[in-house]
């Protein structure tokens, strides 16, 4: 088995998450996975992918994105934890009751399923939130993507009971699924 580290991303690393995220947009599951399309992520400029960087690595406030790094260098995973403010309203316009993380932009690599990667991404992404004193964290998936959903079983989330439309006149949704906590005990 082949080993790896979870870490923040550092600010200086924009490419490799520019890279990473244009190989998750070419995923199969990538369109129920994803609110963003390959089309448009490559068209951003260099700026944007070194605002992002910096706005999610270690020491930024309110969003930090993680990678699993393999040896060799390789970013063999990713995900990003958003913190959101009770009293704001969250990206579908639902008001946020409560401080709370909102895990987004969970991607493997195919040769990397399986073996517990996407648990390990989510462990550090909770553990972070639990710094942070979060109530609980949370995720959309997509009511199709159901290995993704199985994943995020496995790590301890359970379905809210609230379904997220994608949009007006679409008939497809989302379900909201919930650690409350965030603490570890809970895992």
């Amino acid at each position: 088995m082949y080993t790896y580290m979870v870490r923040a991303v550092r600010a200086d690393e924009w490419a490799s998450v520019k890279a990473l995220r244009l190989l998750a947009l070419r995923d199969p599951a990538a369109p129920i996975a994803f609110l963003e399309t390959y089309e448009v992520a490559v068209e951003r400029p260099d700026a944007f992918w070194q605002e992002r960087a910096a706005g999610a690595a270690e020491g930024a406030a309110g969003v930090r994105q993680f990678v699993a790094e393999a040896e060799g260098g390789q970013w063999a995973g990713t995900v990003t934890m958003l913190v959101e403010e009770a009293g704001t309203v969250d990206w579908a316009g639902f008001p946020v009751e409560r401080r709370q993380g909102h895990v987004v932009g969970v991607y493997v690599r195919d040769e990397w399923r399986g073996g517990g990667m996407t648990r390990a991404l989510l462990d550090a992404a909770v553990d972070w939130a639990r710094e942070l004193g979060l109530e609980r964290v949370r995720l959309i998936v997509h009511e199709e993507n159901l290995r993704a959903q199985g994943a995020y079983r496995k790590a301890g989330f359970i379905p809210s009971g609230r379904t997220v439309p994608l949009g007006p006149g679409v008939e497809e949704a989302e379900y909201e699924f919930v650690l409350e906590g965030a603490g570890a005990s809970d895992r």
